[in-house]
């Protein structure tokens, strides 16, 4: 029996669909040469086949009706990290946003620029 499908983003999707967010419009082959080029050497075959799963998930939509297809991401880089991360903290951290940042602290010092962004982000009214 194989593995289940889900509507969860696999790792190799979510660099397929790093490709599709800087890109925008690419097919199979040019996010196969992308991911290349960045020193993730993927055969067509595994980029091809990780394209169609991602578009029957509805994270990408066909363009055209013939070959080579070009798809598009339909889901935004906002929307899915924003979607992971909120799972990542219910599951991990219990819903703490607090604990998640304790950790992220903790892992190493901040940079000057990390400390600023930060500090820029609890200064903004709303947050």
């Amino acid at each position: 029996m194989g593995r289940p499908t889900t509507k969860d983003l696999t790792g190799r999707e979510l660099e397929v669909m790093h490709v599709f967010w800087s890109r925008g419009e690419v097919t199979a082959a040019e996010a196969r040469d992308q991911l290349a080029a960045t020193g993730l050497d993927r055969t067509y075959t595994t980029i091809a086949n990780l394209v169609r799963g991602l578009h029957d998930k509805g994270f990408l939509r066909q363009l055209n009706a013939e070959r080579p297809f070009v798809y598009r991401a339909v889901r935004s880089y906002e929307d899915v990290s924003g979607r992971l991360l909120g799972d990542l903290v219910q599951r991990v951290f219990r819903g703490s946003r607090a604990h998640l940042l304790c950790r992220l602290v903790d892992q190493r010092k901040l940079t000057v620029e990390e400390r600023a962004i930060l500090e820029e982000i609890l200064k903004e009214e709303g947050r």
